[in-house]
């Protein structure tokens, strides 16, 4: 065979080949299956918070509050043969853990989902996981299918506990949900699973095209996968999936933070998934404080007899009384010493911040009911967790400031304590509770006349000017509510939770620039501009007024299922001249 020949038929291989992969490429074609032992190296597509560590696994968030983080495959995958087709079957798994510097405070949980993009721009962090926000929530062109591994109890997704698993479709309301757990293979018996801090727990995920049925299985790394499924669900995802869309994670803190990691992954189409090996994995970090040593308590019971065991003993209580009791103190802080109240009176005002004491949960900790020992007043304390110790000195002097508030209609701040890494507030305690839970008609909760009604109306109106004009700086409360609103055993409105206030002297520009608050509640300019003043807050003034008013909250939902501003339903109103419509339907026409 001739050089000439030889050539020809080179070129001839490399030209069939080339013309493959190009009609490979302009189908459109993607791996049918992938999986990751650790992300070191990899391609992924990471945004927010989300990064890779130097030990290899996906850390979606860490201990800043209110952020979000995503991790996606880095190009979308074929779910449809065509635009009307049915969903393949696929299947998936993948290992991770969610960890706490704070025990027990927990921040928002993570999901694993499908969706048409990769721009979670517009979606809100805290409660929505990163996934929605406000609007935009239950729509049905979200097109995006999620299980959600969540550590916080959210009322308003009809949330079953603080530690489940869910079914998600378009929404963060799960169409099915289970307390995170596994069965037992030989006897059917269910064992709880505790998704923050209990180590890595792998995750099954699969769906059958033929069949439509989906899947969810749950167990501890290492533990083989059980027969039995935690969640299984019948939904036809040709429904809610487009013909090629992104897979990836998302996660988000709220005022609790957490770190929520990824150490392996696997995804199969038309195929099982491959298997992670779990021995190749990177190991969680470690959070929680160094181990004590257990040396004096081992060596004093062999060396001595009953004389130093008794010694010991003694020495074993006063060591853990001093550790209960133990508070953070600097030197800075002596100038505030009667605003600061000590944690032993805080713990047995609460009978050891027992759980029966507990009157609120959420994602900035929690507030329990209290009664001083020495001068036997109720008092409300709250739990917050801080990891900035920058911050914390002018945080702390802003309380104390705002502590020497003396008005009415605001809720008397008496003090603070400090502990590593958490600071609890000392309130009066309001005896009837929140507002909202008398305009929504929570059970068990009378309603509440009109009378009652313009005079808690008045009271606010009174203690926000006291807060812009009358103290000796300007307070902005930035959260004017009716969920901050407290009444006492009176009946009468005091404003509460400065937990976002700011304040500033007389005459001068508020420099704060980063806008929080509440949907709903924040007016035009807020938004446009970020600058909080005293003009934003009687926006939100004005907002609770119409709540109290018509008896709605500030966001609702129409008769299509969109939500609606109660600001803009009053105005079709009252453009329609129908304006009497919008009174609560509880109150009775003569009382206007």
């Amino acid at each position: 065979m001739t050089c000439a020949r030889i050539m020809k038929l080179v070129l001839s291989i490399l030209l069939f080949q080339i013309v493959g992969l190009r009609s490979a490429f302009s189908t459109g074609s993607a791996p049918e299956q992938f999986v990751y032992t650790g992300f070191t190296g990899s391609n992924l597509t990471l945004d927010g918070a989300a990064r890779i560590t130097s030990t290899g696994l996906i850390e979606l968030t860490n201990e800043t509050a209110r952020i979000k983080g995503h991790a996606f495959y880095p190009s979308p995958l074929r779910f449809r043969q065509s635009p009307h087709g049915t969903v393949k079957s696929f299947s998936l798994s993948f290992v991770f853990g969610i960890l706490s510097s704070y025990g027990d405070i927990r921040g928002h949980g993570f999901a694993f989902f499908i969706g048409p993009s990769n721009d979670f721009s517009a979606a809100f962090p805290i409660q929505f996981l990163g996934l929605f926000n406000a609007t935009n929530n239950g729509s049905l062109s979200n097109h995006i299918f999620a299980i959600e591994l969540d550590t916080i109890q959210n009322t308003e997704f009809g949330d079953i506990n603080n530690n489940h698993v869910g079914i998600d479709i378009n929404s963060l309301n799960s169409l099915n949900s289970s307390s995170a757990g596994i069965y037992n293979d030989k006897n059917g018996t269910f064992t709880n699973l505790p998704l923050i801090g209990g180590g890595p727990i792998q995750t099954w995920v699969e769906y059958d095209g033929n069949t439509t049925q989906i899947n969810v299985t749950i167990a501890p790394l290492g533990l083989e996968k059980p027969v039995r499924p935690l969640l299984s669900l019948s939904f036809n995802l040709s429904t809610v999936l487009t013909e090629q869309a992104y897979i990836g994670f998302s996660s988000s803190t709220g005022l609790s933070t957490g770190h929520h990691c990824v150490l392996g992954w696997s995804f199969g189409m038309n195929s099982p998934a491959p298997i992670i090996n779990s021995t190749k994995l990177p190991k969680l970090p470690y959070l929680g404080p160094r181990p004590q040593s257990k040396l004096l308590e081992i060596l004093l019971p062999i060396v001595s007899a009953l004389l130093v065991l008794v010694a010991g003993t003694t020495v074993v209580i006063l060591v853990r009384r001093h550790f209960r009791y133990k508070e953070v103190r600097e030197d800075w802080e002596v100038e505030y010493g009667p605003h600061r109240f000590t944690y032993k009176d805080l713990y047995h005002a609460t009978k050891g911040f027992n759980h029966k004491h507990l009157i609120g949960v959420g994602g900035f900790g929690r507030v329990y009911k209290g009664v001083l020992p020495t001068s036997k007043s109720e008092v409300a304390i709250k739990t917050v967790s801080y990891n900035s110790k920058q911050g914390i000195k002018q945080f702390i002097a802003e309380v104390v400031s705002i502590g020497h508030l003396q008005h009415r209609n605001v809720v008397q701040l008496l003090g603070y304590c400090r502990r590593k890494g958490e600071l609890l507030l000392v309130y009066d305690y309001m005896v009837n509770g929140s507002l909202d839970k008398y305009l929504y008609g929570e059970e068990g909760k009378t309603t509440l006349d009109w009378g009652q009604r313009f005079q808690i109306m008045k009271d606010i109106a009174s203690g926000l000017l006291y807060l812009h004009e009358e103290w000796d700086k300007v307070v902005i409360h930035r959260d004017v509510k009716p969920n901050n609103v407290l009444l006492d055993k009176e009946m009468n409105g005091r404003l509460g939770d400065f937990g976002l206030a700011r304040l500033y002297d007389h005459g001068t520009d508020p420099q704060t620039t980063h806008v929080v608050g509440t949907i709903g509640y924040l007016a035009p300019e807020l938004v446009h501009r970020g600058k909080a003043t005293t003009l934003t807050d009687v926006f939100a003034l004005g907002v609770f007024i119409l709540e109290v008013t018509c008896g709605k909250k500030a966001i609702n939902e129409d008769a299509q299922g969109n939500q609606l501003m109660l600001v803009d339903w009053v105005l079709q109103n009252w453009h329609k001249d129908s304006l009497l419509d919008t009174m609560d339907t509880k109150l009775q026409v003569s009382r206007w």
